[in-house]
C-alpha cells in the first residue's frame, strides 16, 4: 500500500504554486519533487491529480503519494534488534563488528543484508536508506528511512558515548579538520588541509584511569570522535588504530546511545535510546548507572 501524506494549505500560501509549497514549505529536495511529478498520482489537489505549476488556494488539501519501490538486496538471516518501526522509519540497535553495507569479508552479514531479510519476511521492499552510518565496530542506534521523503529534509540529533583512556574533567569542543593520513586508505588524522570537523564532548564519570564521555557532533567525518580524542591524547579504549589499548575490550568502546529524528513533511518527531552492549558493560561496569543522569542534559 502506498504511503501518502495530506497537507492543508495555510492562508499565507494563497496563490503560490504547488512546487513552491513542496520545496519551500515542506523543504523537500528538487529530486523528491521530480520523483513525485513522475509518479502516477504522486501529487493530488483536493483529490485530483495536479501539476507542480498549479496554483494553490488557502484550505486546499495537497496530498503527496510516495511511489512504491521494488528493491531486492541479498537477504541474510540473523539477529536484528528493532527498537522502533512505523511506515516511514525503522530504528535498530546495530551490534558491534557489523558493517552497515556489504564490504570485503562481510558480503552477507551487513546490516543491509539483515534488514533485507526482515523486510522480505514482513512483506516490505523499500530501498535501504540509513540516515547516517556507523563504523563497523561502533554499536548503537541507526535510523533507516523507508522512502525518499523519510530520508530527506530530516533533522537528526545523536548522542554518542565512549570510554576514553585517561582522566578527563568538564567539557570542551574540538574544532580541527580531519583528512586521510598520507599513505593510508583507512587511518585519518587532524590536518589543516582536511575537512572541517567539530566535536563537542563532556566528561561524565572517571574510574581506574578511564573516563566515560558523551559526544555531540556538528559534522559527520569518518572516524571523527576517534580521531579527535586521539588528538587530545585520550584515545578510545580498544581503538588500537588510533593508539587505544585492547587490554579491556577488543573494539573501540563507542556507542550511539540516543537519537532524535524530526521530519517536517511527515510530521515526525521521535526519540530513541538504547543501553550499552554487554562487551562495554563487562569491561566498564561502573559506566552503566551514569547514563540516566546525564542523557537529557547532553541532548
Amino acid at each position: 500500500m502506498r504511503r501518502s501524506v495530506a497537507y492543508s494549505v495555510p492562508p499565507d500560501w494563497e496563490g503560490r504554486r504547488v512546487k513552491e509549497f513542496i520545496r519551500q514549505y515542506l523543504r523537500l529536495s528538487s529530486r523528491v519533487l521530480v520523483k513525485q511529478k513522475q509518479a502516477e498520482g504522486g501529487m493530488l489537489k483536493n483529490g485530483l491529480p495536479c501539476r507542480s505549476v498549479d496554483s494553490l488556494s488557502a484550505g486546499d488539501i495537497l496530498e503527496l503519494c510516495f511511489p512504491e519501490e521494488i528493491v531486492a538486496y541479498e537477504p541474510s538471516e540473523g539477529p536484528l534488534p528493532i527498537l522502533y518501526e512505523d511506515e516511514d522509519y525503522l530504528i535498530v540497535d546495530k551490534p558491534a563488528h557489523m558493517p552497515v553495507h556489504p564490504s570485503p569479508g562481510h558480503d552477507r552479514d551487513s546490516l543491509l543484508n539483515r534488514v533485507s531479510y526482515y523486510y522480505r519476511n514482513t512483506g516490505q521492499s523499500p530501498a535501504f536508506r540509513p540516515l547516517y552510518r556507523l563504523d563497523r565496530d561502533t554499536s548503537g542506534l541507526i535510523a533507516i528511512g523507508k522512502h525518499r521523503v523519510a530520508a530527506s529534509s530530516v533533522q537528526i540529533e545523536k548522542v554518542y558515548y565512549a570510554v576514553c583512556q585517561g582522566t578527563l574533567f568538564g567539557s570542551g569542543t574540538v574544532d580541527m579538520p580531519i583528512g586521510l593520513e598520507p599513505g593510508s586508505k583507512i587511518r585519518r588524522q587532524c590536518a589543516k588541509e582536511g575537512q572541517r570537523a567539530v566535536t563537542h564532548w563532556k566528561a561524565l564519570a572517571s574510574n581506574e584511569g578511564y573516563t566515560l564521555v558523551g559526544f555531540r557532533l556538528e559534522t559527520g567525518r569518518t572516524h571523527q570522535i576517534r580521531v579527535h580524542m586521539a588528538y587530545l591524547g585520550h584515545p578510545l579504549a580498544g581503538d588500537d588504530l588510533y593508539g587505544g589499548s585492547v587490554k579491556k575490550i577488543d573494539r573501540q568502546a563507542l556507542h550511539c546511545g540516543r537519537l532524535s529524528v524530526m521530519c517536517k513533511p511527515l510530521r515526525t518527531h521521535m526519540a530513541s535510546a538504547c543501553p550499552f552492549p554487554q562487551d562495554i558493560l563487562h569491561a566498564f561496569p561502573w559506566a552503566e548507572p551514569v547514563l540516566p543522569k546525564q542523557e537529557i542534559e547532553l541532548l
